[in-house]
Protein backbone atom coordinates (compact mmCIF):
# COMPACT_ATOMS: atom_id res chain seq x y z
CA UNK A 1 0.00 0.00 0.00
CA UNK A 2 1.34 3.49 -0.86
CA UNK A 3 0.09 6.89 -1.22
CA UNK A 4 0.64 9.90 -3.21
CA UNK A 5 1.25 11.99 -0.24
CA UNK A 6 4.35 15.02 -0.64
CA UNK A 7 7.47 13.06 0.54
CA UNK A 8 9.43 15.15 2.89
CA UNK A 9 13.39 15.16 1.91
CA UNK A 10 13.81 12.59 5.31
CA UNK A 11 11.46 10.13 5.47
CA UNK A 12 10.71 8.55 8.74
CA UNK A 13 9.64 4.74 9.31
CA UNK A 14 8.06 2.79 12.19
CA UNK A 15 9.68 -0.64 12.54
CA UNK A 16 8.15 -3.34 14.61
CA UNK A 17 9.15 -7.14 14.80
CA UNK A 18 7.79 -9.58 16.76
CA UNK A 19 6.53 -13.24 17.04
CA UNK A 20 2.99 -14.23 18.89
CA UNK A 21 3.17 -17.59 20.90
CA UNK A 22 2.01 -20.74 19.24
CA UNK A 23 -1.54 -20.61 21.43
CA UNK A 24 -1.82 -16.96 20.31
CA UNK A 25 -0.81 -17.13 16.80
CA UNK A 26 -4.37 -17.27 14.72
CA UNK A 27 -5.86 -14.42 16.95
CA UNK A 28 -2.72 -12.31 16.82
CA UNK A 29 -3.18 -12.62 12.72
CA UNK A 30 -6.75 -11.13 13.48
CA UNK A 31 -5.89 -8.55 15.92
CA UNK A 32 -3.05 -7.49 13.59
CA UNK A 33 -5.37 -7.85 10.10
CA UNK A 34 -8.56 -5.67 11.36
CA UNK A 35 -7.55 -3.46 14.11
CA UNK A 36 -3.85 -2.74 14.61
CA UNK A 37 -2.12 -2.69 11.01
CA UNK A 38 -5.38 -0.73 9.55
CA UNK A 39 -5.05 1.67 12.89
CA UNK A 40 -1.93 2.88 11.56
CA UNK A 41 -2.25 2.60 8.15
CA UNK A 42 -5.28 5.10 7.94
CA UNK A 43 -3.23 7.81 9.91
CA UNK A 44 -2.61 10.68 8.34
CA UNK A 45 1.22 11.33 7.79
CA UNK A 46 2.14 7.51 7.30
CA UNK A 47 2.55 7.18 3.65
CA UNK A 48 3.11 3.03 3.41
CA UNK A 49 1.95 0.32 4.75
CA UNK A 50 3.20 -3.47 4.72
CA UNK A 51 3.57 -6.62 6.40
CA UNK A 52 6.49 -9.25 6.07
CA UNK A 53 7.02 -12.82 7.47
CA UNK A 54 10.62 -14.17 8.07
CA UNK A 55 11.69 -17.29 6.11
CA UNK A 56 15.42 -16.75 7.54
CA UNK A 57 15.86 -15.37 11.06
CA UNK A 58 13.71 -14.21 14.08
CA UNK A 59 11.47 -13.17 15.12
CA UNK A 60 9.19 -14.24 11.92
CA UNK A 61 6.39 -11.00 11.80
CA UNK A 62 7.71 -7.63 10.85
CA UNK A 63 5.26 -4.63 9.89
CA UNK A 64 7.45 -1.26 8.31
CA UNK A 65 5.23 2.11 8.14
CA UNK A 66 6.99 4.95 6.04
CA UNK A 67 6.53 8.26 7.40
CA UNK A 68 6.38 11.39 5.82
CA UNK A 69 8.94 12.67 9.12
CA UNK A 70 9.20 11.02 12.40
CA UNK A 71 7.60 13.41 14.39
CA UNK A 72 4.21 12.11 12.69
CA UNK A 73 4.84 9.77 15.61
CA UNK A 74 4.86 12.74 18.57
CA UNK A 75 1.01 14.43 16.75
CA UNK A 76 -2.04 14.26 17.86
CA UNK A 77 -3.07 11.78 15.19
CA UNK A 78 -1.09 9.38 16.13
CA UNK A 79 -1.30 10.00 19.67
CA UNK A 80 -5.15 8.22 19.43
CA UNK A 81 -3.83 4.72 18.48
CA UNK A 82 -0.47 5.05 20.55
CA UNK A 83 0.29 3.64 23.58
CA UNK A 84 -2.02 5.49 25.95
CA UNK A 85 -4.95 4.83 23.95
CA UNK A 86 -4.34 1.40 23.47
CA UNK A 87 -7.54 -1.06 23.52
CA UNK A 88 -8.08 -3.19 25.44
CA UNK A 89 -7.15 -6.05 22.69
CA UNK A 90 -4.29 -4.05 21.62
CA UNK A 91 -2.52 -4.16 25.38
CA UNK A 92 -4.15 -8.30 26.03
CA UNK A 93 -1.84 -9.05 22.42
CA UNK A 94 1.13 -6.40 22.75
CA UNK A 95 1.83 -8.23 26.32
CA UNK A 96 2.21 -11.98 25.16
CA UNK A 97 4.46 -11.74 21.97
CA UNK A 98 8.00 -12.85 21.65
CA UNK A 99 11.11 -11.07 20.79
CA UNK A 100 9.14 -7.57 20.35
CA UNK A 101 11.54 -5.43 18.62
CA UNK A 102 10.61 -1.45 17.91
CA UNK A 103 12.24 1.51 16.06
CA UNK A 104 11.34 4.73 14.90
CA UNK A 105 14.19 5.49 12.71
CA UNK A 106 15.14 8.21 10.59
CA UNK A 107 16.07 7.52 6.52
CA UNK A 108 19.72 8.30 6.25
CA UNK A 109 20.12 6.77 3.21
CA UNK A 110 19.21 7.97 0.87
CA UNK A 111 16.56 10.39 2.39
CA UNK A 112 13.59 10.04 1.13
CA UNK A 113 12.43 6.89 -1.19
CA UNK A 114 9.70 4.89 0.11
CA UNK A 115 8.89 1.41 0.17
CA UNK A 116 8.38 -0.34 -3.45
CA UNK A 117 9.80 2.69 -4.84
CA UNK A 118 11.71 0.57 -7.42
CA UNK A 119 8.63 -1.88 -8.20
CA UNK A 120 7.67 -5.25 -6.32
CA UNK A 121 10.38 -7.03 -4.01
CA UNK A 122 10.46 -10.42 -4.15
CA UNK A 123 12.68 -10.50 -0.71
CA UNK A 124 13.11 -8.07 1.67
CA UNK A 125 16.33 -8.19 3.65
CA UNK A 126 16.91 -6.66 6.82
CA UNK A 127 20.45 -5.86 8.64
CA UNK A 128 19.87 -4.72 11.87
CA UNK A 129 23.22 -3.12 14.28
CA UNK A 130 22.88 -2.43 17.45
CA UNK A 131 24.60 0.57 19.75
CA UNK A 132 26.35 2.46 17.10
CA UNK A 133 29.51 4.54 17.69
CA UNK A 134 30.09 7.77 16.55
CA UNK A 135 30.95 7.43 12.71
CA UNK A 136 29.58 3.91 12.40
CA UNK A 137 26.50 4.97 10.82
CA UNK A 138 28.06 6.05 7.53
CA UNK A 139 30.60 2.89 7.41
CA UNK A 140 27.49 1.02 7.44
CA UNK A 141 25.94 3.20 4.31
CA UNK A 142 28.93 2.90 2.53
CA UNK A 143 29.19 -0.72 3.17
CA UNK A 144 26.45 -1.57 2.54
CA UNK A 145 26.20 -0.10 -1.22
CA UNK A 146 29.18 -2.08 -1.69
CA UNK A 147 27.49 -5.18 -0.89
CA UNK A 148 24.39 -4.74 -2.66
CA UNK A 149 24.80 -1.39 -5.57
CA UNK A 150 25.89 -2.83 -8.06
CA UNK A 151 24.00 -6.37 -7.91
CA UNK A 152 21.18 -6.70 -10.72
CA UNK A 153 19.26 -8.07 -8.22
CA UNK A 154 18.83 -5.66 -5.77
CA UNK A 155 16.04 -3.10 -6.58
CA UNK A 156 16.44 -0.70 -3.51
CA UNK A 157 18.91 -0.19 0.03
CA UNK A 158 17.81 2.05 2.52
CA UNK A 159 19.35 2.57 5.98
CA UNK A 160 17.63 4.32 9.06
CA UNK A 161 18.81 5.58 12.06
CA UNK A 162 16.43 5.24 15.41
CA UNK A 163 17.71 6.57 18.83
CA UNK A 164 16.51 3.60 21.28
CA UNK A 165 16.99 3.91 25.27
CA UNK A 166 20.26 1.88 25.05
CA UNK A 167 21.90 3.94 22.12
CA UNK A 168 21.69 4.30 18.80
CA UNK A 169 20.33 1.24 15.86
CA UNK A 170 20.98 0.99 12.40
CA UNK A 171 18.64 -0.57 10.02
CA UNK A 172 19.57 -1.81 6.24
CA UNK A 173 16.74 -2.40 4.40
CA UNK A 174 17.26 -4.02 1.21
CA UNK A 175 14.58 -5.02 -1.48
CA UNK A 176 15.65 -7.18 -4.15
CA UNK A 177 13.51 -8.33 -7.07
CA UNK A 178 15.28 -11.91 -6.88
CA UNK A 179 16.66 -14.01 -4.18
CA UNK A 180 20.24 -13.03 -3.79
CA UNK A 181 22.95 -13.90 -1.63
CA UNK A 182 25.99 -11.50 -0.67
CA UNK A 183 29.46 -14.10 -1.15
CA UNK A 184 31.30 -15.19 1.81
CA UNK A 185 33.34 -12.12 3.31
CA UNK A 186 31.37 -9.45 1.70
CA UNK A 187 30.87 -8.20 5.43
CA UNK A 188 34.36 -7.39 5.57
CA UNK A 189 33.10 -4.24 3.46
CA UNK A 190 31.18 -2.85 6.98
CA UNK A 191 34.68 -2.62 8.51
CA UNK A 192 34.83 -1.82 12.07
CA UNK A 193 30.96 -1.72 12.11
CA UNK A 194 29.94 -5.54 11.62
CA UNK A 195 30.96 -5.80 15.55
CA UNK A 196 28.27 -4.21 15.86
CA UNK A 197 26.12 -6.49 13.44
CA UNK A 198 23.35 -8.21 15.33
CA UNK A 199 20.77 -9.57 12.75
CA UNK A 200 20.18 -10.14 9.12
CA UNK A 201 16.91 -11.49 8.72
CA UNK A 202 15.13 -12.55 5.21
CA UNK A 203 11.34 -11.37 4.55
CA UNK A 204 8.87 -11.90 2.43
CA UNK A 205 5.29 -10.27 1.77
CA UNK A 206 2.70 -11.20 4.05
CA UNK A 207 -0.51 -11.99 2.63
CA UNK A 208 -3.74 -13.44 4.69
CA UNK A 209 -6.21 -15.97 2.53
CA UNK A 210 -9.53 -14.87 3.66
CA UNK A 211 -12.78 -16.91 4.28
CA UNK A 212 -14.40 -17.44 0.68
CA UNK A 213 -11.30 -16.20 -1.13
CA UNK A 214 -11.21 -19.96 -2.87
CA UNK A 215 -14.38 -20.92 -3.08
CA UNK A 216 -15.02 -24.94 -3.42
CA UNK A 217 -14.76 -25.60 -6.81
CA UNK A 218 -12.10 -23.75 -7.81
Amino acid sequence: MQRDDTRLQQCGLLFAAMEPSPELEEEFQHWYDTEHFPERRDTPGFLTAARFVCIDGWPRYLAMYDLADIGVLGGPDYARIAVDNYSHWTGRIVARVWGQYRAAARQIHPGGQLLGASGNAARLVVWRFRGLAEHDAATIVEGLRRIYADQPETAQLRVFAAEQPDGTDCLGIVELHAPWTPPAGAVAALGAAKRRLDAVNTYVRYERRWPGTYPKGT
